[in-house]
């Protein structure tokens, strides 16, 4: 079972909310620190950007001119006008970094996964809590306007009683040589999956092939078990000759598909589905509805949400809790795949996800 942190210790010590934006620091401005630099530069907010030198600082002066650009870690921190660290940086660091910058009485934005170990992740949700310091995670798919919808239709029971859900994200590339494939893009499934179905899953188990480096998995299959009967299962793979990241949620009453490849139709729901009729299962097949979604960039509904969380000190959505709970499938996942795909059980029962 989930370790759960008690409410009352959020309280304490708790910086001194204001109206207005905080100013924030991101660290990385690589592949997707970039991105991260954009959104808050063109948010107002950005105050510096922390690159050791090399192609890293000259695009952050590129993509924002007037931002200072700094090589140590430190100097953000010791930056009393810093209120806020953004880290963008190799999934091996964000413990470290993470921590310093709670440390350091500075609220903090870190890239998925929060760290590589459950223990590592817990220690930042409590060194945060304490603080009464802001902690999100990045799991920026949560943000993405399909799936607000999605999980708001759920939710309300549009589609019945959750049978099963399957996502696959698939690519030819980008290979990382510092972690795998499933560390790499299912954190982004599984936090979805979690919010889709309301709960953590009480067994994982996962297998996959390593074909480019030894030891480093390229593809992964991982399937979760819910109580009620609820499964998942989650394809992943960067040796794959096309683009896919699709996600399919069947209930008992309709279906819906998610396909952020799809330039114009990112969330369709199928009412349609098995019906009985005079005991023999009879396909119910129906006109589709494409799902009208705001003209809304993830990223920046992302970062918008991070900054009011900061003044307004209400949890995030994809707060340190969460991010755990997905932490925690991962490892699970990992010693699966380490042990040839033996099922790993996550404790004595399911965390009920709604409530939060």
């Amino acid at each position: 079972m989930l370790d759960t942190i008690p409410a009352s210790t959020a309280t304490a010590h708790r910086p001194r909310r204001t109206n207005r934006a905080p100013q924030v620091a991101v660290v990385g401005c690589g592949y997707w620190g970039r991105n991260l630099v954009r959104v808050f530069n063109q948010l107002g907010v950005l105050r510096a950007v922390c690159e050791p030198g090399g192609p890293g600082a000259a695009q952050a002066r590129q993509i924002a001119p007037a931002v200072s650009v700094v090589a140590e870690f430190d100097a953000i921190l010791k930056d009393p006008e810093v209120e806020a660290v953004v880290i963008a940086t190799p999934a091996e660091t964000h413990a470290n970094l993470a921590g310093r910058a709670l440390a350091a009485g500075k609220h903090v934005f870190v890239e998925k996964p929060l760290a590589l170990t459950y223990r590592d992740g817990l220690h930042l949700v409590r060194q945060a809590r304490a603080a009464g310091l802001t902690l999100m995670v990045g799991h920026i798919l949560e943000y993405h306007p399909a799936v607000v919808e999605l999980v708001k239709r759920v939710r309300a029971g549009e589609l019945g009683t959750l049978q099963y859900v399957y996502s696959n994200r698939l690519n030819l590339g980008k290979v990382r040589l510092e972690e795998n494939i499933l560390w790499s893009f299912a954190p982004h499934d599984i936090a979805v999956m979690l919010r889709l179905v309301g709960e953590t899953p009480f067994e994982v188990s996962a297998t996959g092939g390593a074909y480019l480096q030894p030891n480093v998995a390229d593809v992964t299959v991982t399937n979760l078990m819910f109580d009620r009967g609820v499964r998942g299962h989650i394809f992943v793979s960067w040796l794959h000759p096309y683009k896919e990241q699709r996600l399919v949620v069947v209930g008992s009453k309709r279906m819906a598909v998610f396909d952020d490849v799809s330039p114009d139709r990112k969330l369709v729901v199928y009412d349609q589905g098995i019906d009985w009729v005079n005991g023999q299962p009879t396909p119910r097949k129906r006109e589709a509805e494409v799902v009208a979604l705001p003209a809304e960039e993830p990223l920046r509904r992302e970062a918008e949400h991070f900054l009011e969380a900061i003044v307004t000190g209400e949890p995030p959505l994809t707060d340190g809790q969460s991010g755990l709970h997905v932490l925690e499938v991962l490892q699970a996942a990992q010693r699966s795949l380490c042990t040839h795909g033996q099922p790993v059980p996550l404790g004595q029962g399911s965390t009920d996800l709604t409530r939060l």
